[in-house]
């Protein structure tokens, strides 16, 4: 049964309760990313240079990307926004429990169950589409892009501001992308969507996916275009299985 015990103040001090606990463990996951400096540039910066996983899978020619630093406060800042980065992704599991803690007890079982799937499916899809963002998308983009030159009397000299916010947007980009199959079988359990719709509509759909893969990397390079298209396009599919199962359900 839903719970009516509480007030509305009384839901209010609980909410507060609870995002005070979320801001603390980020807060404390943050400083000790910040703490381990070395540990965690050593994993932001490893796409930069030919020894990375991504690079000795492919093959791909020994090459190595140096970042330079324009600014008196430019590296500390980074530094600190880096470690709230990773703060807030290391917290992100606590904060779930949290909210569903919260919202559960004006759940009803079946509910509960329910939301505990949607909830569960969309964090593992973000971190997916983040560690795929990590692995495969940002490294063939700072590949191409950090060793491209129109002439060899032109020099790159890339910023470690650039690096990290395309590193930082492009994962939350590609994590809010990996939704899809979630947003999809929400979309098709409401009844606003259909398997068959998705289905007829797919060409229309390639034609987004491919801009939406040129906005995320904006590069003429036609191989990076469609290695970021094609888990896109993946996915896309896997959404029409999802509402098709949806669908046949309801």
């Amino acid at each position: 049964m839903k719970s009516e015990q509480l007030t509305f103040w009384d839901h209010l001090d609980v909410l507060r309760s609870s995002l005070i606990r979320m801001a603390v463990a980020v807060v404390v996951l943050a400083v000790i990313a910040f703490l381990m400096k070395e540990e965690l540039f050593s994993i932001v910066l490893a796409p930069r240079s030919s020894d990375f996983v991504t690079y000795r899978l492919l093959g791909v020619e020994a090459f190595s990307i140096h970042l330079m630093n324009t600014g008196l406060t430019e590296q500390f800042m980074i530094h600190m926004r880096t470690a709230l980065y990773a703060g807030i992704l290391l917290a992100s599991p606590y904060w779930l429990y949290e909210l569903f803690r919260f919202v559960s007890p004006g759940l009803y079982q079946n509910e509960r169950r329910y939301a505990i799937w949607i909830v569960g499916a969309a964090y593992v899809m973000f971190l997916v589409g983040t560690l795929t963002n990590y692995f495969v998308v940002f490294p063939l983009t700072v590949r191409f892009l950090g060793t491209y030159q129109v002439s060899p009397d032109v020099a790159n000299m890339l910023t470690l501001q650039s690096y990290i916010d395309t590193l930082l947007g492009m994962s939350l980009v590609m994590g809010v992308v990996f939704e899809l199959p979630v947003v999809c079988g929400l979309m098709g359990r409401m009844g606003l969507i259909t398997s068959r719709w998705m289905a007829d509509y797919r060409r229309h759909a390639v034609v987004a996916i491919l801009i939406v893969a040129a906005i995320i990397t904006p590069t003429t390079d036609v191989f990076t275009l469609l290695v970021v298209a094609l888990p896109i396009y993946l996915l896309y599919e896997i959404s029409i299985q999802i509402v098709k199962i949806t669908n046949q359900n309801k």
